[in-house]
């Protein structure tokens, strides 16, 4: 009987022991906090606890005789049993590193946790997790060298710039499209460039500057102004036949092939939600450009008449009813059937295959969030990651895609951004809008 007795109250000794004194510590992590602390300090913690909870955190920033507690919590006690706390916290503990005493230098960020679990004379299990960090608060210097004075919708400018520190992320933003900067590439590692296009359809500078964040989040940005010139833009019209329907579709509807309805219904869908699909792609293609220049002098025209302009923009009747409208964002250019298409300037392969209403399509990178795109070939003749120049043949010119008669469709784009050509092919172009300004930029 009292074997018994025993044997019960030492099973509920172990149950209780289980139950209130777990012995897990909690799980600090710091990794997502960078080793640098800007003016604005940001410290990302996560803290996890899998059993019964947690009970207590505390944030404390360190510096010689400096120790600041910057954040702190203790989570009531919900239940008695199990999982008393939350299992995970995760948050950004942002303070300001001057009105919190601390100054440039080495730092220490300490985050101290405890459970709700009875060990430690009911304090619970305890965990503590350090990261030293440097605290710099000096942001970037940006010196503009030259910006564009005058700009127009389709247009391509420069921004040049010398900037105190080599390892910001920087660039210029026009309205709300960021274009990256990049080393000029003439020896001065102080001093860079920035190649923008305005969109078609812009109507006004909201925003022109140039910025630059360092790795501790200290940012500078310097603004700088230009001139707003509109240009007229051409409207043109479009007669869908059923021909064409009869001849396209099937071509679609092999790449797209849950296309719904009669022809007329898929040709709408290619010509409108296939056409957005297909830019959004050309525009991630042009996201992670050459960093270095790779083109030199103007760009090649392929010899042929102009059939269809920048920015024209398009009204498509079927039937005598306008059933569309569209922006052509390049230029066409016809010649004889099937000619040779050649690069129009060196640069990089990044994409050389079928893209919808491109059809076969080739997009050269020319470094600097310059590209150059040539579509509607009947054939192919490079593939991805091969270097180019003016000599290259890309391909032949055909009706791939959403294309009525053999042609060359070619488009400029600037950080995907599609410009006007017709600037890239002009050297006096090139030698006032870029080379000159490069020059003076020395001295």
């Amino acid at each position: 009987m009292l074997t018994s007795f025993f044997f019960i109250l030492l099973i509920g000794a172990a149950a209780i022991f289980i139950l209130f004194f777990e012995g897990e510590k909690p799980v600090i992590n710091l990794q997502q906090t960078s080793a640098f602390i800007g003016k604005e300090g940001n410290i990302n913690y996560s803290v996890t606890d899998a059993k019964s909870g947690i009970h207590t955190i505390f944030v404390w920033g360190i510096q010689g005789d400096v120790k600041k507690m910057l954040h702190s919590v203790a989570y009531p006690r919900t239940t008695y049993t199990g999982a008393i706390g939350p299992l995970e916290d995760t948050r950004t503990v942002t303070f300001d590193v001057k009105k919190e005493g601390f100054t440039d230098g080495p730092m220490t960020i300490t985050v101290e946790t405890t459970d709700f679990s009875m060990r430690g004379w009911l304090t619970g299990n305890k965990a503590v997790a350090s990261k030293e960090v440097i605290v710099d608060t000096i942001p970037p210097k940006i010196q503009i060298l030259h910006n564009e004075k005058y700009i127009s919708p389709g247009g391509t400018g420069i921004v040049i710039y010398r900037l105190s520190d080599k390892d910001s992320s920087h660039g210029i933003t026009i309205n709300d499209m960021f274009n990256p900067g990049f080393p000029i590439g003439d020896g001065r590692n102080d001093i860079y460039i920035s190649f923008f296009g305005l969109p078609y359809d812009t109507e006004y500078f909201e925003t022109l500057n140039v910025s630059a964040t360092d790795i501790a989040g200290n940012k500078t940005v310097v603004p700088f102004t230009s001139v707003y010139k509109p240009v007229n833009q051409k409207r043109d019209t479009i007669n869908i036949s059923d021909g064409f329907l009869t001849k396209k579709i099937p071509e679609f509807q092999q790449y797209y092939p849950d296309m719904q309805g009669d022809f007329i219904d898929k040709y709408l869908f290619a010509n409108s939600t296939v056409r957005a699909e297909n830019n959004e792609k050309i525009s991630d293609l042009c996201n992670t450009p050459h960093s270095e220049r790779l083109w030199k002098g103007h760009f090649i025209r392929m010899a042929g008449s102009s059939r269809a302009g920048y920015a024209d923009h398009r009204t498509y009747f079927y039937k005598g009813k306008g059933i569309d409208q569209q922006v052509h964002l390049g230029m066409d250019i016809a010649s004889t059937k099937r000619a040779e298409v050649r690069a129009a300037n060196s640069g990089k392969i990044v994409f050389a295959d079928y893209l919808g209403i491109y059809g076969n399509m080739v997009l050269v990178d020319h470094g600097q969030g310059v590209f150059s795109l040539y579509s509607h070939l009947s054939q192919i003749n490079v593939s991805p990651d091969v270097m180019v120049d003016k000599k290259t043949v890309l391909g032949l010119t055909g009706t791939t895609g959403m294309a009525g008669g053999d042609h060359l469709h070619f488009s400029m784009l600037i950080n995907g951004v599609f410009v006007t050509p017709k600037e890239w092919w002009d050297q006096h172009w090139i030698d006032v809008t870029i080379e000159q300004p490069i020059t003076d930029s020395k001295f």
